[in-house]
């Protein structure tokens, strides 16, 4: 098991890709004037929204195998790989504190004192911190039937677990509203206060539906083992195989994963196990058509955007949410920045929507120059 000798751009610019949309969904100029594919389903199904987060942590399983993948085949010391990756984990991890906490009580509403009464703990990247670290280790530790043996532990143990086991106080599980099943009443007992307040019943990020979405990584290992398999001898230039047979897995997927949702609805809340099939199949086809654009017909120029903000897609993640938060919180006159910057360039002349679409893509080409610049400079910030 080896890693291509060169980094394929298609990685970059898918990873590029999903962080293009989480800025995009996450940035609307007015959240009461969204266009549906760009919000999230209400509870059970999916819009192209609900793709995002599972396509990243998809692509995060992909790199762990072009990362690893060499140092793991020479017998690099595993002790020094595990530092290394515990080390990337924890600062995953703090980050997203940092913004779950920020502006620190230091404008707004909230006091620091009150901050740490309801500091929500869990987020995206602590969940992407948690999904790379046990992915990691599985994979520098584990044979592949044991990686396959966990995948499937991990998806039929919480279909189990959400669908069989009675909920203290209540009785059967009933996955169909937001309280009512096994992951909501364990976010409520653990995390207390500290869950998502859109909710507060539940968190999307939550403890046991972490369990799911390591396995959605674990597909993308499985992907990556794929694409980083040694060339044949007899076939030197076997990409367009490997290609073919990474379509053929994602199909599978998203027919075992559609499947699935007749007894296991797909619901991004939850991250219900029929969820994580169908989006990582879908995530697999995307990697599959990527990989023959960008890198074998090389249409680098389209690539080039999102190659972009792909090397830099946690800094530019970061620096988003913090930018956003501050304008938010910043007040003049009674209204915030964001407010009178969205109400004075965008929604003066343009329908709700419209406008709130426009301010999107604004924020994003902005992020782009800064992006832009730092890669003409060769500045990557890598966690």
């Amino acid at each position: 098991m080896s890693a291509p000798s060169q980094r394929l751009l298609s990685v970059d610019a898918f990873r590029g890709m999903t962080i293009v949309g989480m800025i995009l969904v996450n940035n609307p100029g007015d959240w009461g004037a969204i266009y549906a594919p760009l919000r999230h389903a209400e509870w059970h199904g999916w819009t192209p929204t609900d793709l995002i987060f599972p396509f990243f942590l998809f692509i995060v399983g992909v790199a762990i195998v072009l990362a690893l993948g060499r140092r793991v085949a020479e017998g690099t010391d595993r002790r020094a790989l595990t530092l290394k990756i515990a080390r990337r984990a924890a600062v995953l991890f703090a980050l997203g504190l940092f913004l779950s906490g920020f502006p620190f009580g230091l404008f707004g509403p909230r006091s620091f004192e009150r901050l740490l009464e309801t500091w929500r703990i869990a987020g995206v990247l602590q969940r992407i911190a948690v999904c790379y670290l046990a992915a990691s280790l599985l994979f520098i530790f584990c044979r592949r039937a044991t990686l396959r043996a966990v995948t499937v532990g991990l998806l039929v143990g919480y279909w189990a677990l959400m669908t069989l086991v009675p909920i203290p106080g209540q009785g059967a599980p009933d996955i169909h509203t937001p309280d009512g099943h096994l992951a909501a009443w364990v976010d409520q007992q653990v995390l207390g206060n500290h869950i998502w307040s859109g909710s507060k019943v539940y968190d999307p990020e939550g403890i046991l539906s972490t369990l799911p979405s390591i396995a959605t990584t674990l597909l993308g290992i499985f992907a990556g083992l794929l694409l980083a398999a040694p060339r044949s001898e007899s076939s030197p230039d076997d990409v367009p195989e490997k290609i073919a047979r990474l379509f053929v897995f994602g199909t599978l997927l998203v027919i075992v994963g559609y499947v699935w949702n007749w007894f296991f609805p797909i619901n991004k809340p939850i991250w219900t196990s029929s969820y994580a099939v169908f989006t990582a199949g879908l995530a697999a086809c995307g990697l599959a058509l990527c990989t023959w654009f960008f890198d074998v017909l090389e249409w680098r120029r389209v690539a080039r955007p999102f190659t972009i903000y792909g090397v830099n897609a946690i800094t530019v993640f970061v620096g988003s949410g913090v930018v956003a938060l501050t304008l938010a919180f910043v007040k003049i006159g009674g209204k915030s920045l964001q407010h009178l910057i969205f109400s004075n360039l965008f929604s003066s002349w343009l329908p709700p929507k419209p406008a709130s679409l426009g301010y999107a893509l604004t924020w994003i080409t902005c992020w782009f120059l800064v992006l832009l610049w730092m890669d003409r400079r060769g500045i990557r910030i890598k966690v």
